[in-house]
């Protein structure tokens, strides 16, 4: 009997950290993003934070209601919405991006984002999110 403890004991107590530990990775993949329409549809939200931050935020020097629409509650945003026209512009310009990258520099798989790519936002931002022409 006084086996049993030993072996019930580390169960018992693991179980509520196991638990805890598949319920939040799950809830990470399991989470989907709606109205992605350059960006694919199963980006991870790792990879989507990076591109956000890293490749318009930085490249730009804008945050996130440049291109995003205000929220129903205040302080929040509507990522889906394509209220703003930045949004869609957004997406041209990355369009833009990828296309170059293969059609120039015969990058096989472009993808926003990754370092494989010659041409990218901050090209010609430069961190501003209106370059003037040269």
């Amino acid at each position: 009997m006084k086996n049993n403890r030993k072996i019930l004991l580390p169960i018992i107590l693991a179980l509520p950290i196991t638990i805890a530990a598949a319920t939040g990775s799950s809830r990470q993949t399991d989470e989907q993003f709606t109205n992605l329409k350059v960006l694919p549809k199963d980006i991870s939200p790792k990879d989507l934070n990076k591109i956000m931050v890293s490749d318009f935020e930085d490249a730009l020097g804008v945050g996130c209601n440049f291109c995003h629409a205000p929220g129903k509650t205040e302080g929040e945003l509507d990522y889906a919405s394509d209220a703003k026209p930045e949004k869609n512009i957004a997406r041209e310009m990355m369009r833009i991006t990828l296309g170059t990258n293969k059609k120039f520099f015969h990058v096989k798989h472009p993808a926003i984002g990754s370092n494989a790519l010659v041409v990218n936002c901050n090209t010609c931002h430069n961190g501003v999110a209106f370059p003037e022409g040269k």
